[in-house]
């Protein structure tokens, strides 16, 4: 039977066949339409309307950008030149060529400094890629980005180069003080804890009592001429009562938070901290930047921020007020689940007060309303006041954001952290707080960029950013009067590109750091 079998088998293939190529309708891009747009009847009928309005669209929009005018004046030579060439419609695109700098940097910035906010713009691509791409640059690269916001400072608005160099100086400061005071011995920090606590209270209670002076002064100014102006003066009254009230038990009650809290050392290593560097800002930072520039002169030319405009305010505004609102809406969160009333209440007035007030009137306030809570003869920069309130109103958002991220996280993690040993800062920083940012990624990025956005309605109080710059210099000129598509198109397009850099971004940071946990 073997031979039989043997001669029956004319050949044995010792390799597998190669597998035939897939049908053409399973692969490549028919199976794709197949299963995204013609999975149903429904999704057909769908996808053809949504193909003949996309067609009507360009069809109607590609003559317009086809027959567009790089090369013209004003808006009158170029719908002359469209005419000349027999076309019945065509863009203008010669506004862009002719007002770009206006576009990009406002109308009274010195054109001979140009090169100063594109260096800096150039400076933060380079400065961030370490911080986004960390697997990817070395860490060396960490230094110019921590040097980043003082050389961008210095680059932008100009002046001495010592001011920024000094502020870097007090940060370092600040951080070796904050060492110090954390690793104290429980009975020093307790007497450290009884010397800022009575200097807290002292000065909370004389900033309550000149802003309780200080709301009695406008609840006067405002006068009783009729019935709104009456109702006004009363809450402004009461709110001055109120604090008269309880400015001596705030102090108090402050004083008595940070004392009892020495042992945990959380609180009272912040506050020395913040003292600190509050000390050397507002005392020293004048005078030793003066003698040292009057010494070694490293200047610029001083840009004031009202010659400020264009895209290039919006990306002042964006960069510093999400830079800023990140960590300050960490402290607002970690502060909300305090279990200290009175940091915990604050936490929650301002979070909740914050998030029911409209951004616009918020920036009506740092217009308007913000220079009568400052000492008389003070100069209170506007572009601070406006960083102020966005900070203020998207650090609000993050801290929700951030407060989801830490209840999501299991109570055995703030557990683990205990049997450790680790006090209630080395905790937070290095188990709670970078479990519940990788959760909150989503949130923290859809808040940043609905922020960059928001940050267009300073025009609203005379700021010049690109839309401040279209609707005021550009549209009111008799040059280009009356001319929008191509202006807010091109709005929308920088616009564009930046946020949806951003949510790319976000999304390939998820993957990375796997935050669905499978």
């Amino acid at each position: 039977m073997s031979d039989t079998h043997a001669q029956s088998v004319a050949f044995v293939r010792h390799d597998s066949i190669p597998p035939s190529p897939p049908p053409a309708t399973q692969a490549g891009a028919v199976k794709w339409m197949r299963e995204n747009l013609f999975s149903t009847w429904l999704n057909a009928a769908m996808t053809i309307i949504a193909v003949y309005f996309i067609a009507r669209l360009v069809g109607f929009a590609f003559p317009w950008f086809w027959n567009g005018v790089w090369d013209a004046d004003t808006i009158k030579e170029c719908r002359e030149i469209v005419a000349a060439a027999g076309n019945t419609t065509g863009a203008c695109f010669a506004v862009l060529v002719d007002r770009w700098d206006h576009l990009l940097f406002g109308f009274k910035y010195p054109q001979a400094e140009y090169w100063r906010p594109t260096l800096a713009f150039v400076l933060l691509i380079v400065a961030i890629l370490p911080v986004l791409f960390s697997n990817h640059f070395p860490r060396k690269m960490l230094i110019l980005t921590g040097l980043y916001p003082f050389i961008a400072f210095w680059l932008i608005w100009g002046g001495s180069l010592w001011v920024p160099l000094f502020i870097l100086a007090s940060i370092f400061l600040t951080m070796a003080v904050f060492r110090a005071v954390e690793s104290m011995s429980v009975s020093m920090r307790t007497m450290l804890a009884a010397v800022v606590g009575v200097l807290s209270g002292l000065g909370l209670a004389y900033l309550l009592y000149s802003g309780a002076t200080e709301l009695w002064f406008i609840s006067d100014s405002i006068g009783t001429a009729d019935a709104f102006s009456t109702v006004a003066s009363l809450v402004f009254k009461a709110l001055s009562v109120f604090t008269y009230i309880f400015f001596i038990p705030m102090g108090i009650f402050v004083g008595y938070a940070i004392f009892n809290d020495a042992e945990d050392g959380g609180l009272v290593t912040l506050v020395t901290a913040l003292a600190a560097i509050y000390l050397l800002l507002a005392y020293a930072l004048g005078p030793v930047s003066s003698a040292i520039n009057s010494i070694i002169p490293i200047e610029l030319e001083a840009v004031p921020s009202r010659d400020m405009g264009g895209y290039m305010l919006s990306m002042i505004l964006g960069v510093i007020c999400v830079s800023l609102s990140i960590p300050l809406g960490i402290l607002l969160a970690l502060g909300r689940q305090s279990n200290m009333p009175l940091i915990k209440g604050v936490c929650v007035v301002f979070i909740e007060f914050i998030r029911g007030v409209p951004l616009i009137t918020l920036l009506f306030v740092a217009n308007v309303m913000l220079a009568y809570f400052m000492p008389p003869q003070s100069n209170f920069d506007l572009i601070l006041r406006v960083i102020i309130m966005i900070t203020m109103f998207s650090s609000a958002y993050i801290a929700e954001v951030i407060r989801g991220g830490l209840a999501a996280l299991p109570k055995g993690q703030y557990e683990a952290a205990d049997s450790l040993g680790l006090n209630y800062t080395q905790a937070t920083r290095l188990i709670i707080l970078p479990q519940a940012l990788k959760i909150s990624i989503p949130g923290i990025v859809n808040v940043a960029v609905g922020l960059f956005k928001d940050t267009t309605l300073v025009s609203v109080i005379s700021m010049f950013d690109i839309v401040g710059m279209i609707r005021g210099p550009i549209q009111q000129s008799t040059d280009w009067i009356s001319i929008y598509w191509e202006v807010y198109l091109f709005a929308a397009g920088v616009f564009f590109i930046v946020c949806f850099s951003i949510s790319k971004y976000s999304q390939w940071l998820e993957r990375q750091l796997a935050t669905d946990h499978r």
